[in-house]
């Protein structure tokens, strides 16, 4: 995954945490959907694997 990818999600999943959804995502879906097949099973498996980045509170980050 390219590291802008990454930091793209890593900053949607900061956004959700503190209720800001719709900036969420619209840091997220820019690369989502420019991600060419292999990124995007890279991403998939990248929110499968930090599902709870999203969801956790924002002091336990």
């Amino acid at each position: 995954m390219r590291p802008s990818t990454l930091r793209a999600l890593q900053r949607a999943a900061e956004l959700t945490r503190n209720n800001r959804f719709a900036e969420a995502m619209a840091t997220a879906d820019p690369v989502i959907r420019s991600a060419d097949p292999d990124e995007s099973q890279e991403i998939a498996r990248w929110l499968t694997d930090h599902a709870d980045d999203f969801t956790r509170a924002p002091e336990d980050c």
